[in-house]
């Protein structure tokens, strides 16, 4: 007898380099469990949660540069995925998701856990492969898989449970599928007039994305030859650090003041593999180049120049070769000196010496930022965790960074976590989240013991979504505890209680111990971190409406607490604490 449509679907995915499949089961997918048992190639991972698979899956797509695998049952187990399936598409990581169906003599009677998921699955997924005859494997699985590997995005298989023992009549479509992405080039032509653009101007900047990561040497020398500092977006972080050549860092909310006056103040900005969101802080009436591999991506955030569609390695190489050499060292010199002293500012704010408690979360990010192994993983939570490692945190060797950038979903860096350790338990993986995102995913921490996964995690415990309060402000609103504010338990004991470990730390001088301590352990740990949930977040520069709406937010808190709200007088102090201290 000869495969069934899982057994077969099982060695398309061996055939790519799969072989962790993350998800949780039921009985739609139980002849898919039973053929992974029988393979012996792959590793079931059982999630406590179908978006913790996903993103699981998201994390290894993107460090492996190869797909990731989740899977879940009917209607619920599958919708569960969406999420995690989300950060996946936007962040450019290919992922194929496995999910059951229930019987096709049921299909359109409102059975029991029905959805129709083609219709749920439309937006997120790229590929829907929808198995209606065992005829159609493996031909529709490797269409779905081809198109998350080389495409970056999201793939769905759907196999209803009554075609999953059925037998492959003909294996006449499997073939090896293509593993190695393709080089663009710009015509000659097009990169002469990006060239003819970049010598007329005096002051050039390099705006680079995740779209280099395959071509830091080749921007680094195209930044030489132009004397022309490089600014790259957060998701670029773990390819330039404030150490490689010209780079002076990030732009955006969270960025700095050299990064932002580089793109602010340059006449020429030559836009390399990013899709920045932020059209704020592009400024007009400057000449734009934007390098990317997907033309949609074109003069989506700023009124281009000119476009060129192309990889970033192959067309800064070929820009280098046209460019003149040259260009304001006055300019660069600036920079750095602006670079230099806001490092310097990071620093002491991360100082041990500042001993104020509740304490201060960069203090935390530096000790770890020191300590880290030098090819370390860093999964990070969106709030004000991203601050911490945008600011405190350096990628110097062959560190990388993993988050939900893109997609800013709460509750992400966990579950990428757990992704990260699978591939490479020995690789040390830290986590940053904060209390609100370590909430929403703590319950796979069982999952990290289980597998016996030493994840490092520092949970900024300041019993407050702080982020989503800053961002209330900002827009004028008044401080809402009962919107913001979180009731905790100790997140070390609640380690312990899992088969972990962990230590909770309120005293500055127990901060170094405790992230010893956790890279020491061989066991998944925490870092319960109380800190004041006062910290403000400053972007590099403050616009008028800003200053406004937080201005207009204190004001409103002081006429709330002056009607006996105590709770803004108890923020207030906080902020005058962690900002003055």
């Amino acid at each position: 007898m000869g495969q069934n449509v899982c057994e077969n679907l099982l060695d398309i995915f061996a055939g790519v380099g799969v072989r962790d499949i993350f998800g949780v089961t039921g009985d739609a997918l139980n002849a898919f469990l039973e053929a992974i048992r029988k393979d012996g190639r792959f590793r079931w991972v059982g999630v406590r949660h179908e978006e913790n698979a996903a993103y699981a899956a998201c994390a290894q797509a993107e460090l492996t540069g190869g797909i990731g695998v989740c899977a879940g049952t009917t209607g619920p187990g599958a919708l569960h995925l969406i999420n995690g399936l989300y950060n996946a598409k936007k962040e450019g990581a290919g992922v194929v998701a496995v999910t059951g169906q229930v019987a096709h003599t049921e299909r359109g009677t409102n059975y029991w856990q029905e959805v129709d998921l083609s219709k749920m699955f439309d937006d997120v997924c790229a590929y829907q492969a929808v198995i209606d005859t065992s005829a159609q494997m493996p031909r529709l699985a490797e269409i779905a898989v081809q198109k998350a590997f080389i495409d970056r995005t999201t793939a769905r298989i759907e196999i209803p449970i009554d075609l999953t023992e059925a037998k492959i009549k003909s294996n006449h479509f499997m073939h090896p599928l293509v593993t190695e992405q393709s080089s663009v080039i710009p015509p000659d032509s097009e990169l002469d007039k990006a060239a003819q653009i970049i010598n007329e101007g005096k002051r050039v900047a390099l705006f680079c994305g995740i779209g280099c990561r395959n071509a830091k040497e080749e921007v680094l020398s195209l930044a030489d030859r132009l004397n022309a500092p490089v600014v790259h977006t957060l998701r670029a972080k773990d390819i330039f650090d404030y150490g490689d050549g010209n780079v002076v860092g990030l732009t955006g909310l969270i960025g700095n003041p050299s990064g932002y006056h580089a793109v602010w103040d340059c006449d020429v900005l030559v836009m390399l593999g990013t899709n920045f969101p932020y059209d704020g802080f592009i400024p007009d009436g400057i000449k734009i180049i934007q390098v990317d591999f997907k033309v949609e991506n074109i003069g989506r955030r700023a009124p281009v120049t000119l476009g060129l569609v192309g990889t970033v390695k192959e067309t800064a190489a070929a820009l280098s070769a046209r460019v003149e050499e040259g260009g304001s060292e006055k300019f660069l010199l600036h920079l750095g000196k602006l670079r230099d002293k806001w490092l310097h500012q990071m620093d002491r704010q991360a100082a041990l010496t500042r001993t104020d408690e509740p304490l201060h979360p960069q203090l935390f990010a530096k000790a770890i930022s020191d300590r880290a192994a030098d090819d370390a993983v860093f999964s990070v939570d969106v709030g004000e965790c991203t601050v911490w490692i945008a600011r405190q945190v350096r990628m110097t060797g062959d560190r990388r960074m993993i988050g939900s950038f893109n997609h800013g979903s709460l509750g992400a860096s966990f579950p990428l976590a757990l992704g990260a350790a699978a591939l490479d338990p020995s690789r040390q993986v830290w986590v940053f989240c904060g209390d609100g995102g370590f909430g929403m995913a703590m319950q796979d921490f069982i999952t990290a013991v289980r597998f016996n996964w030493p994840l490092k995690v520092i949970v900024f415990n300041n019993s407050e979504l702080g982020f989503v309060k800053m961002e209330m402000e900002v827009s004028g609103l008044p401080f809402y505890p009962e919107a913001t504010g979180l009731l905790n338990p100790n997140f070390a004991e609640y380690a312990k209680v899992c088969g972990g470990d962990g230590v909770r730390v309120e005293h500055a001088g127990d901060i170094v111990p405790a992230v010893e301590q956790a890279i020491a352990s061989d066991k998944p740990f925490i870092i319960d971190a109380v800190v004041s949930p006062g910290e403000l977040t400053m972007p590099p520069t403050i616009k008028v409406e800003q200053a406004w709406g937080f201005g207009m937010s204190k004001l409103k808190e002081a006429m709330l607490g002056l009607r006996g709200d105590h709770s803004q007088w108890q923020a207030w102090r906080d902020e005058f604490k962690a900002n003055l201290g």
